[in-house]
């Protein structure tokens, strides 16, 4: 009966210690594959979905943008001028103060997909001189964490052993 309890632990313990280490195996490979594929730029991910929305910003998001920036712009001017009594007290540095807003505007708004593509490139710029941190920082060495498990394992009896 003793033969038979120690071959079962053995057994027990060779598959609980090669399923620990293929499964810390498993998470090392997956997290050098996550910083790949978080690494990637939009268009290098799916060039085919990168240039729909590069479209769409371009024909259909830009010119509403556009419309709806000059009818905040025209309505700011209007209520600008008849704050000031109706043109009876106007200065000449309010129209360059509303230019001026106006011109910050339009380049925001005419350069939007280069303004976001710009946040893309730096995160992933981010991302890549980190990748190499990660990788190697989150590498788990299953025998430098739990150094005597082995041991541990064969004080065990059958029963926790096989629920383990």
């Amino acid at each position: 009966m003793d033969a038979i309890t120690d071959w079962l632990k053995e057994l027990l313990i060779s598959g609980i210690l090669s399923n620990l280490s293929g499964l810390f195996d498993s998470v090392n490979t997956r997290v050098g594959e996550i910083s790949t594929q978080v690494g990637l730029t939009p268009q290098a991910w799916n060039s085919g979905i990168f240039n729909m929305v590069r479209n769409l910003s371009n024909t259909v998001i830009l010119p509403v943008a556009g419309v709806i920036l000059t009818i905040v712009m025209t309505l700011e001017l209007i209520q600008m001028l008849t704050e000031r009594n109706n043109l009876n007290d106007v200065d000449t540095w309010m129209f360059f103060k509303w230019i001026f807003k106006s011109a910050c505007a339009v380049l925001i708004v005419s350069n939007t997909w280069n303004i976001v593509m710009g946040v893309f490139d730096l995160t992933q710029s981010v991302v890549n001189r980190a990748s190499g941190v990660i990788v190697g920082s989150t590498s788990i060495d299953f025998s430098a964490i739990i150094t005597d498990l082995e041991t541990q394992l064969e004080a065990m009896d059958l029963g926790p052993l096989l629920g383990l």
